[in-house]
């Protein structure tokens, strides 16, 4: 088989060391080179299509990160971005007072997700994990949150504890997915006092492999937060209008006090939504104080709102659930073929592939190398984070993928 070689980014590595002396870091976040393989990925981007992005050196990838969740749809999808331009052109977008795409959103919403009754509108996920947050707290005159998986990286939750004070985070206690003796553990020994419990209702840890809830699991979460008095937070950042149309409340059928959604919901555009029952975001209203000047901005109404025209109209997710499964099975064949040690996770629109931990910790070597070969063949995957089907992947782009999965393990069953 063909040595594939190493991609040139050369372009990429001389901006960085430019963003060195610019921006701490270089680049913020989930988006340092470490957070991939260093020498080996791009870090700076020129453009993106469909499903196929471009970096600064001219590469072409047929990416599966999709912005990290939001890309729905497809990158620069022109109905979407014709809607916002409309609206910038003939009504502007930021003002001192609201217009009134916010009533027509959030009255989509409550026609979508089963426990949506009111809603308010923020700009980023941490914006609203922690707008929750604080409305369960208003709401419940109680302190202290259960929480499990990623919720940003605001005092509360955060997971590099750096420059947070320890007080900010000391009445948060973290559980497992799928662990409900872990839950009502903490719950018998906290719950009087328990505001919340926070949680992804589809298990996606970081650098972890992705896990459907078990018969009973989220059942049994929503039966100790009624007995203790506790508001459920569903975080559906990342499976809002994407595992279904009401999220992973509406495929899994039980249904939260308040769920926060963001990502998929516009394509790509800023916004985020804490969304639930009416006495609980009542509390929103005269208990406590959240505001932005970005916050009431309509561009991102615009884009929500054709995205989920879009949504509907097209049956994408019906269309992302197909084809996702197929490729999942064509996935799960060629771990089989190879037996290397990878593992397929997660469902059709959400997957990862990953490798069994061993003592020798020869599993990080194996995950190096597979994502060194996807990326240098063309595909963009992280080695650290689950990847994404969109509406704009074809059925030829998936076979694609499937060879180079192909080859990338055959190169590592070689070694």
């Amino acid at each position: 088989m063909k040595e594939i070689s190493k991609l040139n980014i050369t372009k990429s590595l001389e901006l960085f060391q430019e963003a060195t002396e610019l921006i701490p870091g270089g680049v913020l976040g989930a988006r340092k080179p470490v957070d991939f393989i260093e020498g080996e990925y791009p870090i700076f981007l020129e453009s993106g299509k469909g499903c196929r992005l471009t970096d600064v050196d001219g590469n072409e990838f047929i990416d599966f990160l999709c912005g990290y969740g939001p890309i729905i749809l497809g990158y620069r999808e022109e109905e979407v971005d014709d809607a916002v331009y409309k609206q910038i052109r003939e009504k502007g977008f930021c003002f001192t007072l609201t217009q009134k795409y916010q009533n027509l959103l959030a009255r989509k919403l409550t026609e979508l997700v089963p426990c949506s009754e009111l809603s308010v509108f923020l700009k980023t996920g941490s914006d609203a994990t922690t707008a929750s947050i604080r409305i369960a707290r208003a709401y419940t005159n109680k302190l202290k949150v259960m929480r499990c998986g990623y919720h940003g990286w605001h005092d509360w939750c955060v997971e590099m504890k750096g420059g947070v004070p320890a007080k900010l985070f000391e009445d948060v206690f973290e559980f497992q997915y799928n662990n409900l003796e872990q839950l009502s553990d903490l719950m018998e020994k906290h719950g009087d006092h328990t505001a919340a419990i926070i949680m992804t209702p589809f298990g996606h840890p970081n650098h972890q492999e992705m896990q459907i809830p078990r018969p009973g699991f989220l059942e049994g979460v929503r039966e100790i937060a009624d007995r203790y008095g506790a508001v459920l937070i569903y975080d559906e950042i990342r499976t809002g209008f994407r595992l279904s149309m009401g999220g992973a409340q509406k495929l899994y059928g039980v249904t939260p006090d308040l769920s926060v959604l963001g990502k998929a919901i516009a394509n790509g555009y800023p916004i985020s939504v804490v969304t639930g029952k009416k006495d609980v975001m009542m509390a929103a209203a005269h208990k406590l104080f959240i505001s932005s000047t970005f916050f009431p901005n309509s561009d991102a109404f615009i884009a929500a709102l054709k995205t989920i025209e879009i949504l509907e109209r097209d049956n994408v997710l019906e269309n992302i659930w197909q084809k996702g499964e197929r490729f999942m099975k064509e996935i799960q064949l060629l771990i089989e073929k190879h037996d290397v040690g990878a593992e397929l996770t997660g469902v059709a629109p959400m997957f990862y592939i990953t490798f069994k931990k061993d003592d020798t910790g020869a599993y990080k070597g194996k995950r190096r190398d597979f994502y060194t070969q996807m990326i240098r063949r063309g595909f963009f995957f992280s080695p650290y984070h689950h990847a994404y089907i969109s509406f704009r992947h074809t059925e030829e782009d998936l076979e694609l993928t499937l060879e180079a999965i192909d080859n990338s393990l055959a190169t590592i069953k070689r070694k």
